[in-house]
């Protein structure tokens, strides 16, 4: 078979065809929007390809890494921590990350999970030492935030962007847990005991507070009387000084008859002596009754 018209002109036309075709195919990327492609030039980084279609020098320029930048949850860790008040707890974290400068995590940290992992449980050790247990379990949303923050400030080195940091649990050894439990008994214990004995406080200045009340109205009432004797007082008194001796013989008499009356009161049958006087009394006033009518 002869060859020889593919050393002529036809064959350099092919061959730069050829060559044009395969620096198109090299030269333009296209790359997905959930990924970000790593360019290196001889070895070196030239740039970061975004979403879309991109531009590359061909045989020069190669894609070195394609790197996701979708969010991606570590898997669930457990590590022990020992409280302020020297407690061993087992504390389930879970971690939530995304790439944001690919250039940072292909040339700065060569296992970014594994090593966001031990920063997490680092930071983790580290504030659940400075809170007691009970802090740790009243205020584990804001320990939650301490963590994400020392966290997010830690991994910025390495181009990627922690999005959640979540603390799932916090387990007791069995031993703790039983302690608690009973420290929990005696409070509520101690808790009873305290409302019974304000309550029996309350009863008292309540009482109190009765024998008061009864004590000034007492007073009142003899107020009242005291003030209603003073009157009659002030009235007979202005009488007397009006009319002189006969109105007070006039109220001498009123009480002696007021006084019989009062002894005469009585169940079943009894005898009554009178005085002798007691009749000129009698007399004196009706006398005097008539005398006023």
């Amino acid at each position: 078979m002869d060859l020889s018209f593919l050393l002529g002109w036809p064959g350099v036309y092919l061959a730069i065809a050829l060559f044009i075709i395969t620096s198109i195919f090299l030269g333009v990327r296209i790359v997905p929007q959930s990924e970000k492609h790593v360019v290196e030039r001889f070895g070196r980084l030239r740039s970061v390809l975004g979403p879309g279609i991109n531009f590359v020098v061909p045989f020069l320029d190669r894609i070195a890494h394609k790197v996701s930048v979708l969010e991606r949850q570590l898997p669930t860790a457990s590590q022990d921590a020992i409280t302020a008040d020297n407690v061993l707890v087992k504390v389930e974290t879970s971690v939530f990350y995304r790439v944001t400068e690919p250039e940072k995590t292909v040339y700065r940290i060569r296992d970014v999970d594994g090593a966001i992992a031990t920063t997490v449980a680092g930071i983790v050790r580290s504030e659940i030492g400075k809170l007691e247990l009970d802090q740790v379990q009243s205020n584990r949303a804001q320990l939650i935030e301490r963590v994400r923050e020392q966290v997010t400030a830690m991994v910025d080195d390495w181009g990627v962007e922690v999005t959640r940091a979540e603390i799932l649990d916090v387990n007791l050894d069995e031993a703790t847990r039983s302690a608690m439990l009973q420290q929990l008994n005696a409070e509520r214990a101690r808790r009873a005991q305290v409302m019974e004995a304000e309550g029996r406080k309350r009863s008292v200045e309540l009482a109190a507070d009765a024998d008061l009340y009864a004590a000034e109205q007492a007073a009142k009432a003899r107020r009242v009387t005291a003030d209603a004797e003073a009157y009659a007082t002030n009235v007979i008194a202005g009488a007397i000084a009006e009319n002189g001796l006969e109105a007070a013989q006039f109220q001498v008499a009123l009480k002696q008859v007021e006084a019989l009356q009062a002894v005469a009161v009585g169940q079943g049958k009894q005898t009554i002596l009178i005085p002798a006087n007691a009749l000129d009394a009698f007399g004196d006033a009706f006398k005097m009754l008539k005398g006023r009518g």
